[in-house]
């Protein structure tokens, strides 16, 4: 069985639709296990603030599949892909690891190459699986995490009440 990484963010009712994606994945792949929700300025366009969290799973189902069922779930939550790539969305979900797969294909790249740009992506992984090794660059999330430069992307923890 594989673990698999999922970047969750949304900046249309936001925690409205984490909570039901949550529930979405939950149904698909069992226990979810999930970082700190974490608030952001949109990147690339001028928007509501984003809230993001990274989870995890496991599942058989093989990359293509996955992708499948997270695209399934933006669609269920009215994520709108006529727009430009960087804009206001319900729910985004975005596969960044397969265990320690490295894959390119029909346009899936993992690991996701947002893991190392974003730290809204970077972050909560780090939190999430500080010890887990980036596939590519043999580094521990928490370390690249350490070696971002922070004060370019600024985030911050928000309480969320269960």
């Amino acid at each position: 069985m594989a673990t698999i990484y999922i970047s969750i963010g949304s900046n249309i009712k936001p925690l409205h639709y984490i909570d039901l994606a949550l529930q979405d994945l939950q149904r698909t792949f069992g226990a979810v296990r999930s970082s700190r929700y974490y608030e952001s300025q949109a990147v690339g366009f001028a928007g509501e603030n984003f809230i993001n969290l990274v989870s995890a799973a496991h599942t058989d189902l093989p990359v293509a599949d996955v992708v499948k069922v997270l695209h399934h779930i933006e669609d269920q939550h009215g994520r709108d892909r006529r727009g430009p790539k960087f804009s206001s969305r319900t729910i985004d979900l975005d596969l960044l690891l397969y265990d320690d797969l490295v894959f390119q294909q029909a346009g899936i790249d993992i690991p996701r190459h947002e893991i190392l740009t974003n730290a809204f992506v970077l972050c909560p992984l780090a939190e999430l699986n500080p010890t887990g090794i980036h596939p590519q660059n043999g580094k521990p999330f928490a370390q690249l995490w350490q070696e971002f430069d922070q004060d370019s992307q600024p985030l911050w923890p928000i309480k969320v009440e269960a």
